[in-house]
């Protein structure tokens, strides 16, 4: 029996005929949201949370009192309390399919865009600079009339100001393969794809080549071209991707989680975490036993 997925499926508010939704909460009370995904981009600003915890796959980061950050669709994400002490903060929410923009993306005018799509697999922060900036035209787009046109092309905007971000920084180690895709990446989705869901298992180089097509020669300079790693090195990054996730939010033990993450035994899973991460997993697991999420459900989760 597989075990049950650590991360829920947000329904989001985003219609068939809409291009995007722009959720503005300018006092939102309580900040637990468990780890989950959607199939959307988002790009979330955070005002007066200084101290929560954001997770965007294997990244963890206590966050300052204005924070932004895209999401690619697929990409795991989840913010927590941690040690914010805010009773109310500000959130405004862009949600987006990138599919929205796939005739103009190869264009020379949306290079950037296109690039900061790709990034936001990873997940993706702005820096101080750009918050400067940024931040009035987002306060400015909640107040547009979200069925116009103009607020569309304001989004647009927003999204090309963005991409200058020469600071920007990529969050986690591990690439969505729900998340942005084009034509010349597909085949490294299919892979990364094919991966993630056989993980768990004892998975060799020649199976994962002969789900691609090509041969092990060619898989293995393919992924390291394209990934800078070799076959090895991207699944052990998807199998301790997989593992913070259940260390901060199963209670599942040390033993368990090692082989429910694909590990075959528990001393190189603890040295193949320790590289990658600086600490043991029960070091890691007790750093931020305060911040273990609750699990909440309601309509907007299935």
């Amino acid at each position: 029996m597989e075990p049950a997925e650590d991360y829920l499926k947000e329904v989001t508010p985003l219609g068939e005929d809409d291009c995007f939704v722009i959720i503005h909460r300018p006092q939102k009370r309580g900040f637990e949201y468990p780890l989950h995904i959607h199939p959307e981009f988002e790009l979330n600003y955070l005002e007066g949370a200084k101290g929560a915890l954001r997770i965007v796959g294997d990244s963890m980061e206590e966050i300052g009192d204005k924070d932004l950050v895209m999401v690619a669709g697929g990409t795991k994400h989840a913010y927590s309390n941690h040690h914010c002490a805010a009773e109310t903060v500000c959130e405004i929410t862009i949600q987006f399919r990138a599919d929205v923009f796939d005739s103009i993306l190869n264009t020379r005018h949306f290079k950037s865009i296109r690039q900061m799509f790709e990034d936001a697999s990873k997940g993706l922060v702005f820096s101080s600079d750009m918050l400067d900036r940024i931040i009035p035209e987002l306060k400015k787009l909640t107040k547009d009339d979200s069925d116009s046109f103009h607020s569309f092309l304001h989004m647009v905007e927003i999204l090309k100001i963005l991409s200058s971000d020469n600071q920007m920084r990529l969050l986690s180690s591990e690439n969505s393969v729900d998340g942005f895709s084009s034509s010349e990446n597909e085949k490294l989705e299919s892979i990364l794809r094919f991966m993630h869901e056989k993980f768990r298992e004892s998975i060799m180089l020649g199976e994962v080549s002969r789900s691609s097509g090509m041969s092990e020669a060619s898989l293995t300079r393919f992924l390291k071209r394209r990934t800078g790693k070799t076959f090895i090195d991207t699944l052990n990054d998807i199998r301790i991707s997989q593992a913070v996730c259940c260390l901060i939010d199963t209670s599942a033990s040390i033993t368990e989680i090692c082989y429910n993450c694909g590990f075959n035994n528990v001393s190189n899973f603890n040295r193949i975490f320790k590289k990658r991460k600086g600490c043991t997993p029960t070091d890691y697991r007790q750093k931020y036993e305060k911040s273990r999420f609750k699990r909440i459900t309601n309509k907007f989760w299935v």
